[in-house]
């Protein structure tokens, strides 16, 4: 499971839900809502609508997304990596 060491028990149990609310995706990844939004625009992220409008997100999608970006190096103007 993809969580900070210490990760919360609500964090632990948003990881748990198949699907994600976009306040619950939007702190699992430190964005913000509209971060999440454009996201799902972009498809970067899968999400559904529940109801009347009600957007979710798949955990899977943003499983998905951590890993895919997990191993990518950033170059500083400077030259260093992180």
């Amino acid at each position: 499971m993809l969580l900070p060491e210490g990760g919360s028990q609500a964090m632990t149990g948003t990881m748990e839900k198949t699907l994600l609310r976009v306040g619950e995706a939007a702190q699992l990844l430190s964005v913000s809502r509209w971060t999440i939004y454009r996201w799902v625009e972009e498809g970067r992220l899968r999400g559904t609508k529940i109801g009347k409008g009600s957007l979710r997100i798949f955990r899977e999608s943003i499983i998905h997304l951590i890993e895919s970006n997990e191993n990518d190096t950033f170059i500083t103007s400077s030259g260093a990596e992180y």
